[in-house]
């Protein structure tokens, strides 16, 4: 892939990394934390399928959950992280802690139904802002 810089170091402990992951939906504004509805955060250990994807949202957004949304039984949305390509692309381990935040955030921006162009906007804010 062009542009991409791979770098090999030890891998992270899985506990560890989930730690990112916990501190990530921590440094949420408290607003949207308590927003965050029937959703699960999965950690992956290996790769992406295709080896670029860092995270993946799939359910139904709160944008466009209907009235009948719960009365049955519901499955949670599910909110994957791959370990394996976050390590791979963050370039150092130094650099780890920062990825998981921005593909956190950015797929619980999926789950509130923000589409990838309204995401980038928002990341770029956070970016200015030092939160990512």
């Amino acid at each position: 892939m062009l542009g991409m810089t791979y770098c090999m170091y030890k891998s992270m402990d899985t506990l560890q990394f989930e730690q990112l992951i916990n501190e990530s939906v921590a440094a949420l504004p408290e607003s949207i934390r308590q927003k965050l509805n029937n959703v699960e955060i999965v950690l992956e250990e290996g790769e992406s399928p295709n080896n670029s994807l860092f995270g993946l949202y799939h359910g139904v957004s709160q944008l466009h959950r209907g009235s009948s949304y719960g009365m049955n039984p519901t499955l949670p949305d599910k909110i994957t992280i791959w370990k394996g390509t976050v390590e791979r692309f963050a370039g150092s381990d130094d650099n780890i802690p920062k990825l998981v935040r921005r593909v956190v955030w950015h797929e619980i921006g999926h789950h509130f139904g923000f589409d990838e162009a309204q995401i980038r906007k928002l990341e770029e804010k956070w970016a200015k802002e030092n939160k990512i």
